[in-house]
């Protein structure tokens, strides 16, 4: 059957799958329940070689093609959520306080458990295919984790590909380009201490509010002002905390970004 037909014919499993993994959210390398239902998948896929558990809570499934002899490659998606509260009031909704596949990492899995299982089923290509199933990708430097376990040498994996959702190009596109396209990331955390007061009286404080916002403006000069033109750089602030109360200057405020 030709690939088309056979994924649209997936189309509304792998959805089911995606929306029951939305409803379950799961966090950095905590992804356990996920993990669990990667693995239960691929089994019953048939794939040859099922591995939970690199990279502390990745799964690595194996899938060997009838075509004889050939590179093995890795398909890779990720599968932690984000600490958000979702307000979406969807029927599939995050049953998590706090958690929320708000990246779209139930889908990459989703997608990811949707080739594998065309691939098991058909088979038709020369060498190995590792679905690769990664936590932590949030910050948690999973993918590292995985590498470091012995995942590339274990299954002689000679390339990795991967793919991300990207709100906004029309549904069955893709964008791609030579070189880079993703940004690595850094985070900050700036504390500022002032002189806390009464708001009535802000001549006899220090206030960290006032600093904060000039604080705030002055990051976004590291782009405009900075780096060169023709390269790439973001700058985003994206925390601001200070104070409890309306009639009190506070003593201490804090930044965060990335």
């Amino acid at each position: 059957m030709p690939i088309l037909n056979r994924a649209a014919e997936l189309h509304d499993e792998v959805t089911g799958w995606r929306r029951h993994l939305h409803a379950m959210p799961e966090i950095l390398y905590d992804v356990h329940r996920t993990a669990a239902f990667v693995e239960e998948k691929l089994r019953a896929f048939g794939c040859d070689e099922v591995v939970p558990g690199i990279g502390r809570t990745g799964v690595v499934g194996i899938i060997r093609g009838n075509l004889g002899a050939g590179p093995a490659i890795g398909l890779r998606a990720d599968m932690d959520a984000l600490p958000l509260t979702e307000l979406t009031g969807k029927p599939y909704a995050s049953q998590t306080p706090g958690r929320m596949h708000a990246c779209g990492h139930d889908g990459h899995t989703a997608m990811l458990l949707g080739a594998a299982k065309y691939l098991a089923e058909t088979r038709q290509f020369a060498g190995t295919v590792a679905v690769i199933f990664q936590p932590a990708e949030e910050g948690g430097a999973g993918g590292k984790a995985m590498i470091e376990d012995g995942m590339m040498e274990r299954f002689g994996i000679a390339r990795v590909f991967g793919m991300h959702n990207m709100p906004g190009l029309p549904v069955g596109h893709f964008a791609i380009r030579p070189g880079p396209i993703m940004a690595a990331t850094a985070e900050f955390t700036i504390a500022i201490e002032g002189k806390g007061g009464h708001a009535a009286m802000p001549h006899k404080a220090v206030d960290p509010i006032v600093a904060g916002s000039q604080l705030v403006a002055a990051l976004q000069t590291i782009a405009a002002r900075t780096v060169d033109p023709i390269d790439s750089a973001v700058v985003s602030v994206t925390k601001f905390h200070a104070g409890d109360a309306h009639n009190v200057i506070p003593q201490t405020a804090e930044l965060a970004g990335t």
